[in-house]
């Protein structure tokens, strides 16, 4: 299996032997910095693959045959688009999850009291989600996850146990921070990129072009893009048979201490 800890124990008995050939029989230097690549690659990749699980257990979908799909909004909430947002939800009868950044929550409480009575769930997303945030010490993610937690409590009475990292960036510090706070990680298996992708007939084939029973979405409750293809997706989603149910009832985890 490939994750943090046998991916040190390998390359580290590679490293040695490499060195020994080295020291005893004049090979090639070159070798240690080749190893020193593809240990820099399989770092990355596990960082940047959320769905990976090298350095925790990620979930990132349901393991269902049934025709089932939930929907995730990340970075809210905002004035200008996530009222715009639920909305549409509560149109269609949907309930959705929202990955929400602390700070977010601080100017908009009534908005996020909403959220949760119109019985969406509530996750952590971070209290600054800054560009920085996988940077950070151990410590200075449990305090902003923490934060976050007691914002969210605050107004809900409920303390969450679903979070997503900003970027969906994992390393060994935000791992640290996970375990610390008992937190169930959640990712994707659909990336919309919606904060990316501005063209709606490009973002809308993305999305569509190949849906499975278990899949998590991930959009963004900042794009105007988003609102706008939000009921063409949700319509095609039904006409091809999808249910979209609530996160923690498609994966069958509690979202709440």
């Amino acid at each position: 299996m490939l994750n943090f800890r046998n991916t040190n124990i390998v390359f580290g008995l590679l490293f040695a032997g490499c060195l020994w050939l080295c020291i005893n029989y004049n090979f090639t230097y070159w070798g240690i910095a080749i190893l020193f690549f593809l240990y820099s690659l399989v770092l990355f990749y596990g960082c940047y693959f959320i769905n990976s699980n090298f350095f925790i257990q990620t979930v990132c979908k349901a393991n269902t045959s049934r025709k089932e799909i939930a929907l995730t909004f990340d970075d809210g909430p905002l004035k200008n688009y996530t009222p715009q947002v639920l909305q549409v939800l509560k149109t269609h009868n949907i309930e959705a999850a929202f990955f929400c950044i602390g700070k977010h929550i601080e100017a908009n409480e009534d908005l996020l009291k909403q959220v949760y009575n119109e019985g969406h769930i509530i996750g952590n997303h971070s209290y600054t989600h800054d560009k920085w945030f996988d940077l950070f010490s151990s410590a200075k993610i449990s305090a902003e996850l923490t934060a976050t937690d007691n914002i969210i409590k605050n107004v809900t009475g409920r303390k969450p146990r679903f979070f997503r990292p900003p970027y969906g960036v994992i390393n060994p510090n935000v791992k640290k921070a996970i375990v610390a706070g008992h937190y169930t990680t959640v990712g994707w298996s659909m990336r919309s990129y919606d904060t990316m992708i501005k063209d709606e007939q490009t973002l809308l084939k993305r999305i569509t072009r190949s849906v499975k029973p278990g899949d998590v979405f991930l959009f963004h409750d900042s794009c105007q893009a988003t609102l706008n293809i939000l009921p063409i997706f949700i319509q095609h989603l039904r006409q091809k048979g999808f249910n979209i149910v609530r996160l923690d009832k498609l994966l069958d985890i509690d979202a709440y201490e």
